[in-house]
């Protein structure tokens, strides 16, 4: 064969190679009306059966040189390439997504403004055990001059036999010390049909880690127009967080804040796993401010601090902590949670970090 011959040859192989793609790309623009119009039905994008009556037929046409498993696993490799096209024109269709909404989304509660680059604090005990334990954790918090106030008042407890939590009488207590030292009320609700009452008594929603796909409460939080804390769930993807956030947006409600608290994985030295790059993910695919709870994330008291100086420095636009006047005798989570004096150290720390770094 002379040379030639053989420019011949490679100039017929550009000119199929240009026609491959061509068609590639036609197919790729036809798959994706077909993921649209999939996902305005509620159909599963994936369907196997057609993809093997096609791969069937492909293989019936196989007239060589290509053995039939070389053929079954290139279009195999384009099926796949369609449906991650349909998955991406999908999530940049999610009100979450980032491509939707270039703008960050801000979150004002009580002056404070989620999602401005500036850091914001949130600390209350982890449940509501008493009017004086409460009001103790509210007055320092206070004085800090801070303006956000947790408190847990249902509680969901992995034992059945630990303590569940007051209630609305918790969430009544909340609301007086609250309004008595100008703060926000920050507290989970669990129950959709608790939704409406609990509005009297909380600036912010939060749904916890364990209700993150509790999908009724998730639309219910939606059709309020108050602030929803979404925690990210034990064992959740960020991907599956998103989707729990698009519930909400999905009922008209886009005031939410998003809350990384650690993960379980196979470590025990810590309660869960921080998962501190999710920040930077989640402020890349979505528009939603990010808060991380040290708390829950580590179960250490003597982590807190770095935990906090972490999650600032990589882009969280707040931090959640929990205190108590007494840890050693609370109710719940005793072990994690701060006393009065190392909160102050907390947010001593917390303002220099702030002030030379930020």
């Amino acid at each position: 064969m002379n040379s030639e011959e053989l420019d011949v040859l490679r100039k017929q192989v550009d000119e199929i190679n240009e026609k491959i793609l061509h068609l590639i790309s036609e197919r790729g623009r036809l798959v994706q009306k077909i993921g649209k119009l999939k996902h305005a039905q509620g159909i599963n994008r994936f369907d196997p059966e057609r993809e093997r009556v096609m791969l069937d037929r492909l293989l019936s046409l196989n007239k060589g040189p290509f053995k039939d498993a070389t053929i079954e696993h290139i279009f195999k490799e384009i099926f796949k390439a369609a449906l991650e096209l349909q998955e991406s024109d999908q999530k940049s269709e999610m009100l979450f997504s980032r491509k939707n909404r270039k703008e960050n989304t801000v979150v004002s509660v009580k002056g404070e403004t989620f999602g401005d680059g500036k850091p914001h604090f949130i600390f209350g005990p982890c449940s509501v055990e008493s009017y004086e334990q409460t009001e103790a954790v509210a007055k320092a918090v206070k004085e800090k001059g801070l303006k956000l106030f947790r408190g847990g008042a249902f509680k969901p407890r992995t034992s059945p036999y630990d303590f569940q939590g007051l209630g609305f009488e918790g969430l009544k207590i909340l609301r007086e010390i609250a309004d008595k030292y100008d703060l926000a009320v920050v507290s989970e609700i669990v129950n959709p049909a608790h939704m409406e009452e609990a509005l009297e008594y909380v600036d912010v929603i939060q749904i916890g880690a364990r209700n993150m796909q509790n999908f009724e409460l998730l639309k219910e939080a939606g059709r309020v127009r108050k602030p929803v804390l979404l925690k990210r769930g034990l064992a959740a993807t960020i991907e599956e967080f998103l989707y729990a956030a698009e519930y909400i947006l999905s009922q008209g409600n886009s005031q939410i804040i998003l809350c990384e608290r650690g993960i379980r994985t196979f470590e025990r030295a810590t309660r869960n796993t921080l998962d501190i790059s999710a920040v930077p993910v989640l402020k890349q695919e979505t528009h939603l401010p990010v808060i991380v709870d040290v708390t829950h994330s580590t179960g250490r008291r003597d982590l807190l601090i770095p935990a906090a100086k972490a999650a600032l420095a990589i882009g969280a636009d707040g931090v959640m902590a929990e205190v108590h006047p007494n840890p050693s005798v609370a109710l719940s989570d005793a072990r994690q949670q701060m006393d009065l004096d190392q909160f102050s150290v907390f947010m001593e720390e917390m303002e220099k970090f702030t002030k030379n770094y930020l």
